[in-house]
């Protein structure tokens, strides 16, 4: 009797051989075709533009990381008093906030707006950077309006655009 750990192994197997006697068999002109084709989808895809979102919110994480690390450290440490340890944990907690609130403001923009972007929230100022075709005023006071929203007391918004 065959067990499910064989016939799994069997299966992968033969999945295996056909593929590979498939790719044995295929006309060297049809792949370099298909290689065309991926390559000019790949060349019509605005790739820069979420590449360089991407790297700034990682950036952004690693920072995060870093100082969340060290108030995380601090908090279990023995040598701070209460009242230093309360205080980690407020400027834990508000680091935690922020990053919500980050997240809540680039998914209402993209939701209402359509655009890709990055925010950045830094005390009482606000960066949020767009991938957009039109960079107008009134795009760029909408946001700022949209940004505002979230937050009682005024504070600084910056957007900036990226070409599309």
């Amino acid at each position: 009797m065959i067990n499910k750990q064989n016939l799994w192994f069997m299966t992968l197997f033969s999945l295996i051989l056909v593929l590979g006697v498939y790719y044995v068999t295929v006309p060297n002109d049809t792949l370099e075709k298909m290689k065309t084709k991926i390559e000019e989808k790949k060349e019509e895809e605005p790739v820069v533009e979420e590449s360089s979102l991407t790297a700034l919110r990682v950036n952004k994480e690693n920072i995060r990381k870093e100082k969340r690390e060290s108030l995380e450290n601090s908090l279990t440490s023995d040598n701070l008093t209460t009242e230093e340890k309360n205080n980690t944990y407020e400027l834990l907690k508000n680091l935690n906030e922020i990053q919500g609130t980050e997240e809540k403001i680039e998914k209402k923009i993209k939701k209402d707006l359509g655009l890709d972007c990055y925010t950045k929230i830094d005390n009482t100022n606000a960066s949020v950077v767009c991938v957009a075709k039109e960079h107008d005023k009134s795009l760029a006071n909408h946001i700022m309006r949209m940004v505002q929203k979230y937050y009682e007391e005024r504070i600084n918004v910056t957007v900036k655009f990226q070409k599309s």
